[in-house]
């Protein structure tokens, strides 16, 4: 990395954080929610305050049209013989939810507690700024860029991303790149900065039983028809054994385990379990005997019911035999699954087990697979070595139990590797009220990725 450089790049984003601050905050005031049709302006106002703060980063940047909202392309000067990376964000927020929740209004950003307290300031905002600003000090303190460095910022991210693919692949030459940096993830907890190295993917299902063709009288016609609720129930509690392994034929076959290196760091981490449930008020963990929660939420696949519906759910009581009942059913998976064959063998368990007593449905509602990022890439040292110059400490590897569908995506068009850096912590309430990112995350991220620049060419 060259010395001088980066140090003059770093010095340059330090006199000028609070200025970057400020800049930040007439961004997060646009309540750009991608969910909502009366904020369709909002999200064209997005877009080019994007666009233009790109434009004054040094970069070349214009606002590209999908089916949907608009996204960012820009970058700096392309040579051939260099490396390029690919930075994708999104400059798109969620909806406010219950403003009386909020300290101060959702989209009036301010400082509290060391916290930059407002929407989209750590989802993604405040994360992909560092980005552009990153690419600034080269521009104006280093030099220029000493890699080729793209961007790519939509503004749909928060319902689902429908236009990203089609938009990546009419792009395709114009995005192509060595790696994508995406900032989606988050530290490990305070004073504990991480790299994400994989994501789980999903596959969402429904299951509707019917029964009778209107709901019955339970005393007079219990014991002669059988009860879609009963036979629901008997089916979720066959999805699992006693010792929290999931009951489907073949769901383990293609479970890659964590490597010794990912298992050994995860064990040193800073990780209390009292501090875990207290914090989400459980009394204890559950899972897959064998394996820590850390590990499970991490690396093992889930089966998850996510709600139950049917029959009399109102005050007092109603003795019916329902008509139908309903669950939706979530399943994280991990590398190397795959989701179509999740998906495939969750079909044909239910077929196998459901009585012919009724009648049932089986609806698909999502589906991506996991990501597991190359841990010993040139990407993946530069990365960890740019957070330690960035946090001033060495970064973990870990894993997200979440799921980002682009991450596959981008792997399949671009044929890319995803760096996942995220510059917030765990808990900043990303998608709650009194979102924030803390300010010295924030100067942290900047350097980060100023210095990812460096270390990638």
């Amino acid at each position: 990395m060259p010395e001088p450089a980066i140090k003059g790049v770093i010095s340059y984003l330090d006199a000028n954080k609070d200025r970057f601050r400020d800049e930040l905050f007439d961004l997060l005031r646009i309540p750009s929610i991608s969910a909502q049709k009366d904020h369709a302006a909002d999200i064209k106002k997005g877009a080019e305050w994007v666009r233009s703060r790109c434009d004054a980063a040094g970069l070349t940047a214009e606002i590209v049209e999908t089916a949907g909202h608009p996204a960012v392309l820009a970058e700096g000067p392309q040579k051939a013989g260099r490396p390029t990376l690919l930075v994708y964000g999104h400059y798109d927020v969620q909806p406010e939810g219950d403003e009386s929740l909020w300290d101060s209004g959702p989209f009036v950003p301010t400082v509290t507690d060391g916290r930059i307290v407002c929407r989209g300031a750590a989802d993604d905002k405040g994360q992909v700024f560092c980005g552009i600003l990153a690419a600034e000090a080269w521009n104006k303190a280093g030099g220029g860029l000493p890699i080729n460095v793209k961007f790519c910022i939509e503004g749909e991210e928060e319902v689902g991303s429908p236009h990203l693919a089609a938009l990546v692949e009419k792009q395709r030459k114009r995005l192509a790149c060595d790696y994508v940096v995406i900032h989606d993830t988050a530290q490990f907890g305070e004073g504990v900065p991480a790299v994400t190295v994989a994501t789980k993917g999903l596959v969402y299902k429904e299951i509707i039983i019917r029964g009778p063709k209107k709901d019955l009288h339970s005393g007079v016609f219990g014991g002669a028809v059988a009860n879609p609720a009963n036979v629901l129930a008997r089916l979720i509690a066959s999805f699992h054994d006693a010792e929290g392994r999931v009951m489907i034929p073949g769901f383990y076959d293609r479970v890659r385990e964590m490597s010794d290196e990912e298992i050994l760091m995860m064990n040193r981490l800073p990780y209390d379990e009292r501090a875990f449930l207290a914090d989400l008020g459980s009394p204890k963990v559950w899972g897959e005997v064998g394996y820590s929660a850390l590990h499970r939420r991490w690396a093992r696949p889930t089966l998850d019911v996510n709600g139950i519906y049917g029959g009399y759910m109102k005050e007092g009581s109603s003795t019916i035999i329902p008509s139908m009942a309903g669950a939706k059913i979530s399943m994280r998976i991990v590398p190397d699954q795959r989701a179509e064959e999740v998906d495939r063998m969750f079909e044909e368990t239910v077929r196998a087990r459901a009585p012919d007593t009724v009648a049932f449905e089986i609806k698909s509602h999502a589906a991506c697979n996991p990501y597991l990022a190359d841990l010993r890439s040139p990407g993946m040292a530069a990365s960890r070595r740019a957070v330690a110059i960035g946090f001033g400490t060495e970064p973990v590897l870990i894993r997200e139990g979440g799921s980002l569908p682009i991450l596959p995506m981008l792997k399949q068009l671009l044929g890319a590797d995803s760096l996942m850096l995220g510059y917030c912590l765990p808990h900043c309430n990303a998608h709650s009220p009194n979102e924030f990112l803390h300010v010295r995350d924030f100067e942290a991220g900047m350097r980060t990725s100023a210095a990812l620049f460096a270390l990638l060419s």
